[in-house]
């Protein structure tokens, strides 16, 4: 069976919010650095979660030609942000700004999932 992004626009939506979000951890804004202190995650790490959505965001632009590739990132990404929406209940920091971008951002996930390969 081969796996193909189609339609190709919620695979590009998502990715221009991976790359958004990963230019802004770049220099943090506050509500990003309130997140990463609310979930306790040390900021000498910060570099790989960076590096985690610039390749989600090559993930899903090279899927919409490469078979399979949009698919196993798309799953990826709901993966990522399942983790952090635990890590804020982890660390009973489920409330704020940050905690809202964090569940739209798993819920764009499973709309680009399933919108481009259940639907």
């Amino acid at each position: 069976m081969i796996i193909t992004a189609d339609p190709w626009w919620p695979a590009v939506i998502l990715a221009a919010a991976l790359l958004t979000d990963a230019v802004l951890m770049i220099r943090p804004p506050k509500f990003i650095r309130e997140c990463l202190d609310g979930v306790n995650f040390p900021r000498e790490w910060a570099w790989t979660l960076i590096v985690i959505k610039f390749l989600g965001t090559a993930g899903l632009i090279a899927g919409i030609w490469l078979p399979g590739v949009a698919f196993a990132t798309s799953v990826a990404v709901v993966v990522y942000f399942l983790c952090g929406v635990a890590a804020h209940f982890k660390a009973n920091n489920a409330r704020g700004q940050a905690f809202g971008t964090c569940l739209f951002m798993l819920a764009l996930g499973i709309f680009t999932l399933v919108s481009l390969f259940i639907l």
